[in-house]
């Protein structure tokens, strides 16, 4: 390609890995590298971003300081989760944390039923409170909230009628 002007060493094979990206790319100045600290508080200056998962269900959070406003799949919070026990799972981070109506949280989620998104979304936006001031850590893990639920759906096996459950005995 005529356009593409990488430099690219000639002995390849002395330099180790983060050499040749260094020779290769030079390192840039990331804003997004580490957050300012403030009297042992790291505050985000942008939006941190975290994955939680549950059942078949994964949801994606980009979290940044705001009004409040929870935003799932282009829809509003009280639109996709019309179920009030499904509302408070969701906001428990936030509640916990004492961070509720700080933060605006934008969402992605797939997969599972409306059950398994809600866990899915508070294991996400719990990990990235997490990343926004690690000392929410502490309370968050003592709920269990920056676990990942393992419980999953056992499969049917073959010879019977589902994971445990057999087809009915007849004696004769």
């Amino acid at each position: 390609m005529p356009g593409l002007n990488i430099p690219i060493p000639h002995r390849t094979r002395s330099l180790g890995l983060k050499d040749l990206r260094e020779k290769t790319f030079p390192p840039t100045d990331n804003k997004k590298q580490r957050l300012h600290l403030q009297k042992g508080v790291y505050m985000a200056s942008q939006r941190q971003y975290a994955t939680g998962k549950r059942k078949n269900a994964i949801a994606r959070a980009w979290i940044e300081p705001g009004q409040g406003e929870i935003t799932i799949n282009g829809r509003s919070f009280e639109h996709y989760f019309t179920l009030a026990p499904h509302r408070v799972k969701v906001e428990s981070p936030l509640e916990k944390t004492s961070t509720l109506g700080q933060f605006q949280i934008r969402a992605s989620v797939r997969g599972g039923g409306v059950s398994g998104q809600a866990g899915a979304l508070r294991h996400a936006i719990a990990k990235a409170l997490v990343h926004v001031n690690p000392e929410f850590r502490g309370p968050l893990k003592k709920e269990g909230m920056l676990t990942r639920d393992s419980r999953v759906k056992e499969r049917k096996k073959y010879g019977q009628k589902g994971a445990r459950a057999l087809f009915q005995y007849s004696k004769r």
